[in-house]
């Protein structure tokens, strides 16, 4: 099966009570791209992937273009979309084979194809050994794999995907995401995947649609989104943000703490924002930009994450490899890389 563009026109949703679940969207998904749309709870991300889906329909006037032909009038089933859900959705009274096969019996399909295509997806997801087990046999891990085996059974031409790792410990879902990554390549399947993890995000889009409030905040690649976030809710979702306050003078930014060299800086700056991993502790024999002292410092194995007070309201986060034992009222000094920092 061909991968599917994917277009949204005017898609906004108000639900029956008068809540504005999401303002009129206009968004273009290349044909076997994976799209990743990120923000917190009650930002209209889910709201957008039902809309796609056919599980919820746009206000008046939006339409679900899939290859150029609209599909808006279209429920799930005749779209041929795959789904995974947070909650995995499985039938608990089928095995995993009958599980996978689910799709292709209620499409009539020969049951000698419907084998041919459990045995090859059980293979792909390296969960052959299961296929007689029942659902709450399995942990979950195994559970998602066979949601996700169950919803590429009949070649859909778009897997939508929500929330799809919530429900698994963090070690469970840094594997699991890699090998997600793995398939959505291998496969070149047109993706939409939901989530309020970052990380997630960041590892699996080609591109992410930041959300906010119903509204899309940014668009873009992985490395835009990070490096030049658009709006200030953009900048402190993803990721890390350190802020100062202050003023310009002569090609420096003046703070409690010191001055930063910004010879680039935005006539109007009043604030400056840069991401941890662009502060260093400043060695002895450097000047240092500013100066302050430690709040906390926690070890982290590869690396210590210090909380280091200049004068602002909220400290500033630095991470740093080095091998010392840093204390709580230590003070040390920051150098700030000048091609970092942003004004918005």
């Amino acid at each position: 099966m061909q991968p599917v563009s994917i277009r949204l026109t005017n898609c906004g949703k108000t639900f029956a009570d008068g809540t504005r679940a999401l303002e009129p969207l206009n968004l273009e998904i290349g044909a076997g791209q994976t799209v990743v749309f990120l923000g917190p709870s009650g930002c209209g991300k889910t709201t957008t992937l039902r809309i796609i889906a056919g599980l919820e329909d746009p206000d008046q006037g939006g339409a679900v273009l899939f290859d150029g032909v609209d599909v808006t009038p279209l429920p799930i089933e005749k779209r041929n979309v795959g789904m995974v859900f947070q909650s995995y959705a499985l039938f608990p009274n089928m095995s995993v084979a009958e599980n996978v096969g689910y799709g292709l019996r209620i499409r009539k399909r020969p049951t000698g194809e419907i084998k041919r295509r459990v045995d090859d997806l059980l293979g792909m997801m390296r969960i052959e050994a299961l296929a007689e087990r029942r659902i709450d046999q399995l942990s979950g891990g195994q559970r998602q794999r066979v949601a996700l085996a169950r919803a590429l059974a009949a070649e859909p031409r778009a897997l939508l995907l929500d929330e799809p790792l919530t429900a698994l410990d963090a070690k469970l879902r840094d594997t699991l995401r890699l090998e997600i990554d793995g398939l959505l390549r291998r496969l070149g399947i047109t993706a939409v995947y939901v989530t309020h993890d970052q990380a997630e995000a960041m590892a699996l889009g080609d591109r992410i649609v930041v959300m906010d409030h119903g509204r899309v905040a940014q668009v873009g690649s992985p490395r835009d989104i990070y490096q030049r976030p658009a709006t200030r809710f953009v900048a402190e979702f993803i990721g890390t943000m350190n802020r100062l306050s202050g003023s310009l003078e002569q090609g420096g930014f003046r703070t409690a703490g010191g001055v930063i060299p910004w010879p680039d800086a935005p006539a109007t700056a009043s604030e400056a924002l840069f991401r941890p991993e662009d502060t260093h502790l400043a060695e002895p024999d450097m000047i240092a930009h500013l100066h302050g002292r430690i709040n906390a410092a926690f070890f982290l194995g590869d690396r210590t994450r210090l909380f280091v007070a200049v004068g602002e309201d909220k400290p500033l986060v630095v991470e740093t490899t080095q091998r010392r034992d840093f204390q709580r009222g230590d003070i040390v000094g920051l150098r700030i890389d000048p091609q970092s920092l942003l004004a918005l």
